[in-house]
């Protein structure tokens, strides 16, 4: 059952070192004030688990939070690579990463499966690629209907997924919309959620298209104004596409990500 509380309060409570950890969000509504509050309190050993991995987790990864990363795509949207998460994989620093390597449907149906209690995903998919002769969790299974051959993923079920929505009710009942991802799969498969909003109002008014996460699949709502940026929130704010430039530089030098860091760690 949700509560409000401080975000910092709610990560202390909910993210534990070794955790399994989901940040989601496509394109937009990304919870980059909830993973700034992860690397302050400096978690360290996850697993981060993310579809689209772009800065959020570039800097986490720089920051030493994450010991293994599972993945469908991972870039600087726009922009290039992930200089952090590459300078993990090459050299190990600031400590060794792990990858686990899906499709997007690979991902999304593992999602699904967590969320609905199936220890697997069926889906007709990685035929042809590699991907499964590295990748634990793709299998094969047989239909028994038609003898056909299709993929099959084991469930996802993050020990905590955190997520960024536009808005909560003082129940702590959340409302999101726009691009809305697998938010709502990722959420209701994991052990804990999180969500971080823009405001609290007296009344969630209806919107076309929104999802609405009630507060009993929900153990912490915060309060966090511009939580999602650079990234976006519709109907609050843009992207600020300045930033995933800028960002090329500085995840680039070890030096100019160190002094981003310390900045992070000292916006408390």
């Amino acid at each position: 059952m949700a509560k409000i509380v401080p975000l910092p309060q709610a990560v202390s409570e909910l993210v534990h070192d070794g955790d399994t950890v989901a940040l989601e969000g496509f394109t937009h509504l990304i919870p980059f004030a909830a993973a700034h509050e992860v690397i302050r309190q400096q978690r360290r050993d996850l697993t981060l688990v993310r579809m689209t991995p772009d800065l959020v987790y570039d800097q986490m990864i720089g920051a030493g939070c994450a010991s293994r990363l599972v993945f469908s795509w991972g870039g600087n949207p726009g922009v290039g690579s992930l200089h952090r998460m590459r300078d993990a994989l090459a050299t190990g620093w600031p400590v060794p990463l792990e990858i686990e390597e899906h499709s997007h449907a690979g991902m999304a149906n593992r999602y699904v499966a967590g969320a609905s209690g199936l220890p697997f995903a069926v889906l007709r998919g990685y035929s042809g690629t590699d991907l499964p002769a590295h990748t634990d969790t793709i299998s094969t299974v047989q239909c028994p209907f038609t003898g056909e051959q299709l993929a099959a993923v084991a469930a996802l079920n993050p020990d905590v997924t955190i997520v960024h929505a536009q808005r909560a009710d003082r129940d702590g009942n959340v409302q999101l919309w726009g691009i809305t991802g697998v938010q709502k799969e990722a959420v209701l498969a994991a052990r804990r959620a999180l969500v971080t909003v823009e405001e609290v109002v007296d009344e969630l008014t209806p919107v076309p298209g929104a999802v609405v996460l009630p507060r009993w699949v929900l153990d912490a709502v915060a309060v966090a104004p511009g939580g999602a940026a650079p990234s976006y929130a519709h109907g609050y704010y843009d992207r600020d596409n300045a930033a995933y430039r800028d960002w090329d530089a500085v995840s680039r030098d070890r030096d100019a990500f160190t002094r981003w860091l310390r900045s992070i760690e000292e916006a408390a």
